[in-house]
């Protein structure tokens, strides 16, 4: 989802809850991984690992001049074949330490592994956050979680508004990669992020994940 797209999605939702909540949440993120300098890991479920949420926090990170926002994508299933930045597993949660950020996204029930992990990462001081289906296991152990009606098993929302998991995340991504919160300067905001949208169609393509 381009900028344009997501300044459009944004005009949609005026009115809704889901603008300050996935600021919040964004705010959360950029608040707990820019003053460490950075150690953000970003993991799945094993049937679902977020690529798309990883390749925008990548470009986010590098439009906002925020390289803390880059993650580093932990993978349930690792292959020998796989390149070096695509192949820490799950040992890496184990790892975390405290000043790291744990970010998982759920949209299905994370099996008992993942759990065990996450909540050993929490207690070696790690901040967890979580985002997906509303799982009551992950977010008793999350530092902040925001649940998604349009995900697998996610509550019924009273939010106005019909979103998945996929819309959501590119919500936060965008509003992390945000310098400050857009208020009185939104209308210049929407022009910067034209302006890289312009900068990105004429550049060459990004590495692919």
């Amino acid at each position: 989802m381009d900028a344009v797209r997501v300044a459009l999605l944004r005009e949609v939702l005026a009115g809704t809850e889901w603008l300050g909540a996935t600021r919040r949440f964004a705010g959360t993120l950029r608040a707990s991984v820019v003053p460490h300098g950075g150690g953000l890991l970003l993991v799945g479920t094993r049937a679902y690992e977020p690529w798309h949420l990883a390749a925008h926090l990548v470009d986010e990170a590098a439009w906002s001049g925020t390289p803390e926002l880059t993650p580093t994508l932990v993978r349930h299933r690792v292959l020998g074949s796989d390149p070096a930045h695509l192949s820490a597993g799950l040992g890496r949660i184990e790892a975390a330490r405290r000043g790291e950020t744990l970010l998982v996204v759920a949209p299905d029930a994370p099996d008992a592994e993942l759990l065990t992990r996450v909540h050993d990462a929490r207690r070696a001081g790690a901040t967890v956050l979580a985002l997906g289906s509303g799982d009551r296991d992950l977010s008793a152990l999350a530092h902040e979680a925001l649940a998604v009606p349009g995900a697998a098993g996610g509550p019924e929302g009273s939010t106005g508004a019909d979103l998945d998991l996929d819309t959501v995340q590119h919500l936060v991504s965008a509003a992390a990669g945000e310098n400050a919160l857009p208020v009185a300067r939104g209308r210049r905001r929407f022009r910067d992020r034209l302006s890289r949208l312009a900068d990105q169609l004429t550049s060459p393509p990004p590495t692919r994940w």
